[in-house]
């Protein structure tokens, strides 16, 4: 054992990563090297004689457990690394289901994944055919409903009956809800709430399959365990067993994901759920100065229901803090805007450097409009992501459909992209004979002489050829060395590579769309490539890559990482990236704590999502607010933050700090947020 990567550990981190048997909870405080102790825990149960594949780590992005792998290579013999399952969830999950998932329904191995838009077409599709107009029922409004209904492990009978018992309005949603999941199975699609959902129904259905994943995987590591919801909780006691070899990390300061069904319990009861659990902190902080952490410390210390911890760091005092008054959000852009400026102006800094970081997205409207006059052209997180370009968007669709026939919203996206000549006459017989004969696919009913013979000689042929393409590439793809080039021949002799410049009129727009298709090329090229070298030189197939795009994000593609570019995002997106100077702006209440979170547990989760703000900045930090907003035709008086005032004053420097100086009594305090209630009738956001 040569343990070299312990010598680099703290006593605490040591202790986490050394400890192997039974249930562990580390206490990772933000900056505190978490991904170190996970990998080093890995790499010391490997030497210990623990087999890698009995090991598996289960991350929330594949950022992250791609990372970790890469560490891990760095740390003990890369092939043994390789044997150890690292991923997501739902990486994990679609494992299971790919093996099983005929034990949780009518659903066979070649399913597909349903992303949120195609989520939503089928919901719109199934209220339309129980008689909801979308005025009636809003699709957004059923599917934040049935994700929150599963997020609750409640499958449709379960939602039926709570609202027959007990919310008579949601009645018509849960119905929905019903029609919306047998389409789902019927066309062999699950969404991503599904994978939870169906690999549970399997454990339960098929209790030697859950005993097999247990003696399979006996050692478990949960990353940002503070982020799961039901379901993953429930996944992970199943899969820890009697044995309870389970190590969870995480940081309960850092749960911000309440909206999206996480649940803070999971990790603030694990010690009453898994006796006999051993507890450490990780309290060295390796990223910010002492005043940053000061503040973050003093703000998470309002809230009750947490451990408590208290980060530190070696780096030093570091700079005051800077508390700033604007007169109004259009001076608040053109303040920062300027700061930034005048900082590389000075070579103290690059523009990568920065952050920007508000609470709504509402608020980037106003710098993204400063700094186009600047002539600087921000990255702006939670943009449009590549890979929900319609144009990228279609060419997975056309491999999804070599997989998966029985996906109908993939049939009707493209069929008709580009236009081959099959109009709408044609698609609303496919449909007619659907809606007759709803156990046979749309390429079933393409395949039929009856279909063929209501259709003209044009449509025919092109559905003839759109048919017998399809059919030919299944032999291709099922029989290629080369996923990239046979997509690339396939989408070209389909029509639709070259077919972008009949959709797009502008040459230069169609130009564009088609490098993104390249691009979206490119990338099948890296990720066959990867995985030869994850998978000792075999090949990927084209299931192995329909799967992993399905749960990619914007996250996977870095080639513009190293961009010189100031950083706009919202806090929720900037977790777990860290910058040299950050700006927190929009600091004023009802907007940073957000309006529809005045209640207590509301609030809480508030604060922790500005222990999240502060503790992205590594050097220097700026909390920025305005004295009144432009809204609804007219300038709205803003009152600070309460938050503002939780900062130490000696570690900050705050200019026209009447405001903030002068101590609150409970009485202001609740006729600010009764104020802030009166308002919000008046106010969209």
């Amino acid at each position: 054992m040569s343990g070299a990567y312990l010598d680099r550990l703290n006593p605490q981190q040591r202790e986490a990563a050394t400890h192997t048997e039974g249930p562990l909870l580390v206490l990772a405080g933000a900056g505190t090297g978490k991904t170190s102790v996970i990998t080093a825990r890995i790499a010391f149960m490997i030497d210990c004689g623990i087999p890698a594949d009995a090991i598996l780590g289960v991350t929330f992005t594949n950022k992250a457990a791609r990372e970790m792998k890469e560490r891990l290579e760095r740390l003990i013999d890369p092939a043994q690394a390789r044997k150890v399952t690292l991923g997501t969830f739902h990486s994990f999950c679609g494992r299971i289901l790919r093996k099983h998932i005929s034990l949780a329904g009518n659903y066979n191995s070649s399913f597909t994944i349903a992303d949120e838009s195609d989520q939503k077409s089928i919901i719109r599709q199934a209220a339309a055919e129980l008689g909801y107009s979308k005025d009636e029922l809003p699709t957004d409004v059923a599917a934040s409903f049935i994700s929150n209904w599963k997020n609750k492990l409640w499958w449709p009978e379960q939602a039926k009956e709570d609202a027959m018992l007990n919310h008579p309005g949601n009645e018509n949603i849960a119905l929905v809800y019903e029609r919306y999941q047998k389409m789902l199975e019927l066309q062999n699609v699950i969404d991503f709430d599904d994978m939870l959902m169906l690999t549970l129904r399997i454990f339960e259905n098929s209790p030697e399959t859950l005993k097999k994943c247990q003696e399979t995987y006996r050692y478990l590591l949960v990353d940002e365990y503070q982020d799961t919801n039901t379901a993953q909780f429930q996944i992970v006691k199943l899969l820890a067993g009697e044995r309870m070899n389970l190590c969870v990390v995480g940081d309960d300061d850092q749960s911000i994901y309440a909206w999206r069904g996480a649940d803070i319990s999971n990790i603030l009861d694990f010690p009453k759920i898994f006796p006999g659990t051993k507890e450490i902190k990780l309290e060295q902080n390796y990223r910010s100065t002492n005043r940053i952490l000061d503040a973050a410390n003093a703000v998470i210390g309002g809230n009750s229901s947490r451990y408590d911890k208290n980060l530190w760091s070696a780096k030093g005092t570091g700079e005051i803090l800077r508390i700033v008054k604007t007169p109004n959000g259009e001076e608040e852009a053109r303040f920062v805007v300027n700061t930034i400026q005048n900082l590389v102006a000075r070579g103290e800094r690059s523009y990568s450097d920065f952050a920007i970081l508000y609470r709504s997205n509402h608020l980037s409207r106003l710098f993204e409009q400063e700094f186009r006059r600047a002539r600087i052209r921000p990255k702006i997180v939670g943009g449009q992501e590549f890979f929900q370009r319609k144009e990228v968007k279609d060419a997975a669709t056309y491999l999804k459909l070599i997989i998966n026939e029985r996906d109908e919203q993939g049939v009707l996206r493209i069929i008709g992209t580009p236009p081959r000549g099959i109009g709408d006459k044609a698609i609303l017989r496919m449909r007619d004979m659907k809606s007759a004969a709803p156990e046979l696919s749309f390429f079933d009913i393409m395949k039929r002489s009856e279909f063929l013979a209501t259709l003209t000689a044009k449509p025919k042929a092109a559905i003839q050829e759109f048919v017998e393409l399809f059919e030919k590439y299944r032999k291709e793809f099922a029989e290629t060395e080369f996923l990239a080039e046979t997509a690339q021949n396939f989408l070209t002799e389909i029509g639709y590579l070259n077919g972008l410049q009949r959709i797009y009129k502008d040459l230069d727009e169609a130009n564009y769309r088609q490098e993104n298709v390249y691009e979206f090329l490119s990338y099948l090229g890296s990720f066959a490539h990867q995985f030869k070298k994850e998978h000792d030189g075999q090949n990927p197939t084209l299931q192995d890559f329909v799967e992993t795009y399905s749960l990619m994000d914007d996250n996977d593609r870095t080639e513009e990482e190293n961009e010189d570019a100031p950083v706009m995002s919202t806090v929720h997106a900037s977790k777990g990236l860290e910058y040299p100077v950050v700006f927190i702006v929009g600091m004023e209440n009802k907007v940073f704590p957000h309006e529809r979170s005045l209640n207590e547990n509301g609030l809480e989760e508030e604060r922790r999502l500005f222990y999240v703000a502060i503790t992205r900045a590594r050097e220097e930090l700026f909390m920025t607010y305005a004295g009144e907003r432009f809204r609804f035709k007219e300038f709205i008086r803003c009152v600070p933050s309460p938050f503002l005032r939780e900062i130490p004053e000696d570690i900050s420097e705050r200019n026209v700090p009447d405001d903030l100086r002068k101590e609150t009594s409970e009485d202001e305090k609740l006729k600010a947020y009764e104020d802030i209630l009166r308002m919000l009738d008046e106010d969209d956001d």
